[in-house]
């Protein structure tokens, strides 16, 4: 990265104000650009700016000044950023189903990825849109670039939530458990239960040593994981805080060169690190750092486990072909 740091955000929504009031109160970003949502409509012209203002004048009350740049429809100005953020989309179509949003979102999608690529945009891309991994491929496939600069936020937000239920039925605190949910982020995706452990000890261990803490329904649990966004979403209509905290750790990862290892979806390659899944992308442990995905952490999953995680897949390329990218 540069000295300066400029994050862009594609669309203003609930998911892509909160990802900017995110990088504004954790400091990740020197310059914010951020564009409407492709539509042209006057009511996504005045939320843009009215939530512009919001985030200036909030200014004072975060960490270090940050220059927050009104970009229209102009998707070109937006080539210059280190990452940027794909936050477009329509929530209500995805009521009851991520995949509700397919149709939407892809076909959005085309109205900035190829004025960016023309522009000359070589970054980073976080995409938030669902159906996650189907954008996400489409982002890699329209776009040209290197796969690994093409992240998508995928299940590293329900892998948040699968500790949110861990550390509520455990009473551990939520940084001293490794959980991961993975594959697509939709109905499909499934918890690998055999890499959940908890200050290091395995879960399997835990349960003989302290069955009173540790036994529990584990049906349960993963199915509280898998449909936390819903209970957000019944209560006020959309998700919000949790799925751009999720997007704008992947950016502060990517900016300040971390190598830290979490979920997030990826392309899949062939082979046994992807479990001989390939050309397109779903959620897996990746090492992610400056140029993105650097590495896709491979786990010893049970044959169960292996044959969810491509039932999951299965479901996304049907997903994909459905929009013609596979």
């Amino acid at each position: 990265m540069g000295m300066i740091t400029r994050v862009g955000i594609v669309g203003m929504g609930h998911v892509g104000a909160h990802v900017a009031n995110s990088l504004l109160l954790q400091g990740v970003a020197d310059e914010i650009y951020v564009t409407e949502q492709c539509t042209g409509a006057d009511d996504h012209t005045a939320k843009l700016r009215a939530e512009v203002q919001d985030l200036r004048d909030s200014l004072a009350f975060c960490p270090h000044n940050v220059a927050i740049f009104d970009c229209g429809d102009d998707y070109g100005r937006l080539a210059a950023c280190d990452v940027i953020v794909n936050a477009a989309g329509n929530v209500t179509l995805s009521a009851t189903d991520r995949d509700g949003e397919l149709f939407y979102t892809t076909e959005t999608a085309k109205k900035f990825i190829l004025p960016l690529a023309a522009a000359g945009f070589d970054g980073r891309w976080v995409n938030v849109s669902n159906p996650c991994d189907v954008v996400a491929t489409e982002i890699w496939k329209l776009s040209g670039c290197d796969p690994r600069r093409v992240l998508g936020t995928g299940t590293a937000l329900d892998s948040s939530r699968f500790k949110n239920v861990l550390s509520q039925t455990t009473g551990i605190d939520q940084h001293s458990i490794t959980a991961y949910m993975l594959g697509e982020h939709g109905a499909s995706m499934f918890a690998a239960w055999s890499a959940v452990a908890f200050g290091g000890k395995p879960l399997a261990q835990l349960r003989d040593e302290q069955p009173d803490r540790f036994r529990f329904d584990r049906n349960v649990l993963e199915e509280a994981a898998r449909r936390g966004g819903y209970v957000t979403y019944a209560g006020k209509q959309c998700t919000e805080y949790a799925v751009a905290d999720a997007a704008v750790r992947l950016v502060r990862a990517i900016v300040s060169n971390e190598h830290v290892i979490m979920p997030c979806s990826t392309l899949m390659t062939g082979g046994e690190t992807t479990y001989g899944e390939e050309g397109f992308f779903t959620s897996l442990p990746c090492v992610i750092g400056a140029d993105g995905v650097e590495e896709i952490v491979h786990l010893d999953l049970t044959a169960s486990e292996e044959e969810q995680f491509h039932a999951s897949c299965a479901h996304v390329k049907a997903n994909a072909r459905r929009v013609g990218l596979a």
